[in-house]
């Protein structure tokens, strides 16, 4: 498997709202009347976020944000970033400063620091799943949390995967319904083709090996090869002979996903890392 690129962080100008729109959930018309009425006002404490079980963290930046804007006074100190691996008892934040700020927050910064390090982690155990097998990159979809499609994106490349599309605007990708509606794969791509702009790339799913013999007839830049058997995707592979991007999907799992890198597909796309991994218990104790 090709490494992945680099990580880089995400503008804060992009996570930050999603952050305070989160705070403003949780604080809801009066702030938070726990913390107010019993921690006082000019009380300090050191706390740190933790691990409480193995796996790969993302969404630091999340957490940072959520005390800063809570509170500016808090100071906090990442330990391990984007990407890093972790144990249980690893700490992960430092945070020291107004107590109330650091309670207050505490909850929206490990919602979200919880849901990326799950994120990173499937796809982690994906990636390591597949690499014995083949070149085959691990690639998200676009069925994603609304409102937090960047960061979970951003927490599948910390695991050491790629994106798919990050929405309908980003490549042209026709789908069983467009075939349908267009009468057939040749005028779907056809039309496709008519249509975008000259940086646009084709994808187009098909179910069968005729339906694949069409789209490199017409000229598709990827496949995606939907539900097919690890044979079928080694016959797809090979009548695809590089004229296209060969993509596999369709329930692919940890116990599944060697045997359909081993059949040579360049991408295999999984929805299920980002709508379905399990969070990382990750938990914020008194220093």
């Amino acid at each position: 498997m090709t490494d992945a690129a680099p990580l880089v962080s995400l503008p804060r100008l992009m996570v930050e709202p999603i952050v305070r729109a989160a705070l403003l959930e949780d604080l809801g018309r009066a702030g938070d009347l726990t913390t107010d009425a019993i921690v006082p006002a000019g009380l300090t404490m050191n706390a740190v976020i933790a691990a409480r079980q193995a796996g790969v963290i993302s969404g630091v930046d999340t957490a940072v944000i959520a005390f800063g804007l809570v509170d500016p006074a808090v100071t906090v100190t990442v330990e391990r970033g984007d990407g890093a691996r972790v144990a249980p008892g690893d700490v992960v934040i430092r945070l020291s400063g107004p107590a109330r700020a650091i309670i207050t927050a505490e909850r929206v910064a490990l919602n979200l620091l919880c849901r990326m390090s799950g994120v990173a982690t499937a796809t982690a155990g994906l990636v390591a799943a597949a690499r014995p097998h083949g070149k085959a990159r691990i690639v998200c979809t676009r069925k994603t949390t609304p409102g937090l499609r960047a960061l979970e994106k951003h927490a599948v490349r910390a695991g050491g995967g790629s994106n798919h599309r990050f929405g309908l605007d980003d490549a042209v990708l026709i789908k069983d319904n467009h075939v349908a509606v267009a009468g057939g794969i040749v005028p779907a791509i056809t039309r496709a083709r008519a249509y975008a702009g000259h940086l646009v790339k084709i994808e187009v799913e098909v179910d069968t090996l005729a339906q694949l013999d069409e789209a490199l007839s017409v000229g598709a830049d990827a496949v995606l090869l939907d539900n097919m058997t690890p044979d079928q995707l080694a016959e797809a592979v090979r009548r695809i002979d590089g004229r296209a991007i060969a993509e596999a999907s369709g329930r692919i799992t940890a116990d599944t996903v060697g045997a359909v890198a081993a059949s040579g597909v360049d991408l295999i796309s999984c929805g299920w890392i980002t709508h379905s991994a399990p969070i990382i218990d990750l938990g914020l104790d008194d220093a």
